[in-house]
């Protein structure tokens, strides 16, 4: 099954990640909280912000080029072990990554990952997939399918939902922090979707004012 293909039952919200967003990090805990109070199942997907960038590597900060070569590691690790353990895997391990990356500021070493593995019953041997292009062309296969529904100038997440007229909704984003709960995450849920299903909308923005808030 595609997978932007409708299921019956939950409404299917496609998201797509890189580990090492932090971005994507916050808007995935809000999809775990819009589960709770809609009819809506995340299906995870990785997406690659090195892939996305891979062309203009030599032209961004130094810093910023760094941080690009090291997130083929995480997103690596998780499409080999979606790829030989099944999609179920995929957000159990993204969460037992984040949380360390992200929450607990742990290093981007084979050793975080490692203990991640472990957490959600993984062999450690998918690790060494960090540093092997294996299953680099089921990496980027994903990717196209996310980045596809929305175009190239945006980043990570990417989340797709069927319309009422069979068309996917696919958006970037949303950017939020911290997470909203509750039904402070349904009002965002619900209005993005409002906004993201009309015709001819392309963007809503505003300067960013504060970094990430992982709670």
């Amino acid at each position: 099954m595609s997978a932007t293909e409708t299921t019956a039952g939950p409404t299917p919200a496609d998201f797509w990640f890189d580990p090492l967003c932090p971005w994507a990090w916050m808007t995935s805990r809000w999809m775990l909280e819009v589960e709770k109070v809609r009819p809506v199942s995340v299906r995870w997907h990785v997406m690659s912000l090195a892939v996305l960038n891979e062309d203009k590597l030599d032209t961004l900060p130094e810093q910023y080029a760094t941080f690009l070569r090291d997130a083929w590691g995480p997103v690596r690790v998780v499409i080999a072990a979606q790829q030989e353990h099944g999609d179920e895997v995929v957000g159990p391990l993204y969460t037992a990554l984040g949380t360390r990356f992200h929450n607990r500021e742990l290093p981007r070493t084979r050793e975080t990952i490692l203990e991640a593995l472990e957490e959600v019953g993984l062999p450690a041997a998918l690790a060494d997939y960090a540093d092997s292009d294996r299953y680099d062309q089921e990496l980027r296969a994903s990717h196209k399918e996310g980045i596809d529904l929305v175009g190239q100038d945006v980043g990570t997440p990417v989340i797709a939902v069927p319309g009422a007229d069979g068309e996917q909704v696919a958006f970037f984003g949303p950017v939020v922090t911290p997470a909203p709960k509750g039904e402070a995450a349904a009002k965002l849920w619900d209005g993005t979707l409002l906004v993201a299903s009309t015709p001819g909308f392309y963007e809503l923005k505003r300067t960013r004012t504060q970094g990430p808030v992982f709670d």
